[in-house]
């Protein structure tokens, strides 16, 4: 049994601040009220306890009430992901049958048609809330989230996030972390990420402030970590870089009141850490996926330059081995085992166990030191880091083998300055072909950022003997 987070942080520290937004702010007390004043709303538009909606909506306090609400009646949240095409949200809602959609009204023209029932906030704010109470305690195996990830077929997989997982998370964290005096996460990442809603979490259960942003503001920010009115935040190494050049332009450094910055999406390069020390932010780098919640592993901040390039050692409650490794640094797959590990999967993978004698395989590339300390070789062999989102070729070269013009294709990630990888796409054309139409192709059938940002026509691709497509020999081509 746990208790029901909600009600059990109103009761123990009701006055506290809960979330800060544009210049406002809700105490725990209010998150509650809001939350079952969207509840019953819900309920009178029939979406009954224990079902499955999707959400789809920007980062305001409009869709921390929604989510709160969604918990007080044990619904399952799919989190979309704004950044994806229709088809891409369309094969989401689809695969994970939802019962319902919950919409900014902002957003509602930019979801595909469907024959499920879709609800816009005004809508909801409208509806005369109906009687219900709400239970206290949750099941542990509970479903909370699912969000989905990119697969290596090049079809999204269903991640189902458990009661027991984001608990298990907010933990691992608050042992690795502490609590301080004015606690608290400013939160620029998405909500419908990983990374963001198991910051709302753990806010929710430490019961401390969470710093909302609509999205990334390096000015904001850097006026927040200057003045001293933030304790931790989590980023990616694009938007290290931008707040560390922003706090440089200045010629300023963060107050000593701010303590962890945690960094994931890939390892940070050499020069991001020593300019971070010198601006005095403390780095933390970490390795997590949706599969595990959230972090699983973190580098504290005073190894940072002593064990460059790692991404750590396990959390609390968090066990790493290297399959097919028998002696330090040497490299096999990444295989976690914990409560953070996903129970499974939900549509097209739920038949698929996530893990094997409770040990989930990553896919990942990598080896663990004498010491103990993690060093990531490969993210899941040829995925794509973009700016701290993750992308498959396969889901890439899908769309575009299905062009009429194109016989053969390749997809790698070259490097940006500005993302650390973008999409580049190799193809054998079946005749002439015109690139920017094959680039408006993609733009149709795929998120942005997954667009490729380079197309090359080419004569062969690089095969092995048994002809499979060689990505890593791709770059080659050029």
């Amino acid at each position: 049994m746990i208790p029901n987070w909600i009600l059990q942080r109103a009761m123990t520290s009701p006055k506290r601040t809960a979330l800060r937004f544009e210049g406002e702010s809700w105490t725990y007390e209010q998150l509650q009220t809001m939350s079952e004043k969207k509840a019953k709303q819900l309920i009178a538009l029939d979406i009954q306890p224990g079902s499955r909606v999707a959400i789809y909506a920007s980062s305001t306090p409009a869709i921390i009430w929604m989510m709160a609400a969604c918990m007080q009646l044990r619904c399952e949240m799919v989190l979309l992901n704004l950044r994806l095409s229709k088809a891409e949200v369309a094969y989401q809602m689809t695969d994970a049958a939802v019962e319902a959609v919950l919409v900014e009204d902002e957003l509602l023209q930019r979801l595909p048609d469907t024959d499920v029932a879709v609800h816009t906030f005004s809508t909801i704010e409208r509806m005369t809330p109906q009687h219900a109470t709400f239970e206290k305690e949750w099941q542990e195996d509970q479903t909370v989230t699912i969000m989905y990830t990119s697969g290596t077929t090049g079809f999204p997989k269903g991640v189902r996030q458990t009661v027991k997982n984001h608990v298990c998370v907010a933990t691992s964290s608050l042992y690795n972390t502490g609590l301080v005096e004015q606690d608290s996460w400013i939160c620029t990442v998405p909500l419908f990420h990983i990374s963001g809603f198991s910051m709302f979490v753990k806010c929710l259960l430490h019961g401390v402030r969470l710093d909302l942003y609509r999205k990334f503001d390096e000015e904001a920010v850097c006026d927040q970590l200057i003045e001293g009115s933030a304790v931790r935040m989590s980023v990616v190494a694009v938007t290290l870089q931008r707040i560390l050049s922003e706090l440089e332009k200045r010629g300023q450094r963060v107050s000593p009141k701010f303590l962890t910055m945690l960094v994931g999406g890939g390892p940070v390069p050499e020069s991001y850490l020593k300019r971070a020390i010198d601006c005095g932010i403390q780095i933390s780098q970490t390795y997590g996926m949706t599969e595990t919640s959230s972090q699983t592993v973190t580098l504290a901040s005073e190894d940072a330059l002593r064990k460059l390039g790692s991404a750590g050692k396990p959390l609390f409650f968090n066990q790493l081995r290297i399959d097919g490794a028998q002696q330090p640094r040497e490299i096999g797959e990444i295989c976690i085992k914990s409560d953070q590990v996903t129970p499974g999967y939900v549509g097209r993978f739920e038949g698929k166990s996530s893990t094997v004698e409770g040990w989930l395989h990553t896919g990942d590339l990598g080896y663990v030191d004498e010491e103990g300390y993690l060093f990531v070789v490969d993210r899941r062999s040829d995925l794509i880091i973009s700016g701290g989102e993750n992308i498959y070729p396969a889901e890439i070269e899908n769309v575009l083998a299905s062009h009429a013009g194109i016989q053969e294709v390749g997809v790698c990630g070259v490097t940006s300055d500005e993302w650390g990888q973008v999409p580049a796409a190799f193809i054998v054309p079946k005749e002439t072909i015109d690139c920017e139409e094959v680039k408006q192709f993609c733009a149709e059938r795929l998120a942005r950022y997954k667009v490729p940002k380079h197309f090359y026509i080419v004569e062969k691709l690089p095969r092995n003997g048994s002809k499979k497509l060689m990505r890593r020999k791709l770059n080659d081509l050029l």
